[in-house]
């Protein structure tokens, strides 16, 4: 007696889903950021001295090298879609690689910046802050609040593209398969386009 085949059917991916979902959640982060950029406007506009006084005092040189840092890991996050899409995973894995280290760079030196502002007692009800006109309060709240909100962005960015690498490792995304990277990067770029925002806001506010 013969048996007969079982039919294999096609595992069935929903790419554009994918990515439909992708752009919802980012459409979330971009009013989350959105709202605190409007209070952040509203306040500088009822404080414009205060705000131009706080952030003389940030340390731009910090602000622009995480902006370069941020500026190249997405490009190097770019770089490894199209590697990808070409069937490079050695490429693919280096320039996810690189990304990550990027992403560790930046969130370094956003550590000493805050370290540098709490021992000079501006911090959450610092002695020094609690001196300052109301203003200039206000600033370093929404300072804290937003670089601090963007950095636990960096921090699960970080954590996603370690997944993604070791999805390109074992072979989990490949060449016709790869959105799962694809969306990871547009996740990635969204916080690079964040921190372009919150540059010139922070930091080169005159």
């Amino acid at each position: 007696m013969s048996s007969v085949p079982v039919p294999v059917h096609p595992i069935h991916k929903d790419y554009q889903g994918a990515k439909l979902g992708m752009w919802l959640f980012l459409s979330t982060e971009i009013l989350l950021f959105g709202g605190l950029f409007l209070l952040y406007s509203a306040y500088r506009a009822r404080y414009p001295l205060d705000f131009h006084t706080g952030g003389q005092h940030l340390d731009t040189f910090i602000g622009i090298a995480n902006t370069v840092i941020l500026l190249t890991s997405s490009l190097a996050v770019a770089i490894a879609v199209t590697a990808m899409q070409k069937g490079n995973r050695r490429l693919t894995m280096i320039c996810l690689g690189a990304t990550i280290v990027f992403a560790l760079m930046f969130l370094v030196n956003k550590y000493f910046e805050w370290m540098a502002e709490i021992h000079r007692g501006i911090y959450p009800n610092g002695p020094a802050l609690l001196k300052l006109p109301d203003g200039e309060k206000i600033f370093y709240g929404l300072y804290y609040c937003m670089t601090g909100l963007h950095g636990l962005h960096v921090l699960a960015g970080a954590a996603a593209l370690a997944i993604t690498l070791d999805f390109v490792r074992r072979h989990k995304i490949t060449r016709s398969d790869f959105s799962k990277l694809e969306n990871v990067g547009l996740y990635w770029h969204l916080v690079d386009v964040v921190w372009i925002f919150l540059l010139p806001l922070l930091y080169l506010a005159a």
